[in-house]
């Protein structure tokens, strides 16, 4: 393989998207800890609980809530790509899937923001 064809499929965006979803799926393995943490917290008593929940309402841990929401929804999206190219045989214009797939994932995250939740 030429250095030229590999700096080419890099620019793909299908290349983009596997990517993505990778980066996506290690967000959300990195999420996981904090989600067992708050899980134990739980069990501990409601006390216990309420104190770990009150360190939710700092800024940057919201700012990382809409992160995880954001990660979530494009390797949902992403997922269900990879699903119907397998599965279904569709080859589909590429460049606008995935930015179908970005778009979405970006308003499910605004759609979380927005609600205050």
């Amino acid at each position: 393989m030429t250095r030229r064809m590999v700096r080419t499929s890099l620019r793909r965006p299908g290349y983009a998207a596997a990517l993505i979803h990778r980066l996506s799926g290690i967000a959300l393995a990195l999420f996981l800890p904090m989600h067992f943490i708050a899980l134990g917290t739980a069990l501990q008593g409601a006390d216990r609980f309420e104190s770990f929940l009150g360190l939710t309402q700092n800024g940057f841990v919201r700012t990382g809530e809409w992160g995880l929401v954001c990660a979530l929804a494009v390797h949902m999206a992403l997922g269900l790509r990879v699903l119907a190219i397998e599965w279904l045989r569709y080859r589909e214009p590429t460049a606008r899937v995935v930015s179908g797939c970005l778009a979405t994932a970006f308003a499910v995250g605004l759609l979380f923001l927005l609600s205050g939740a």
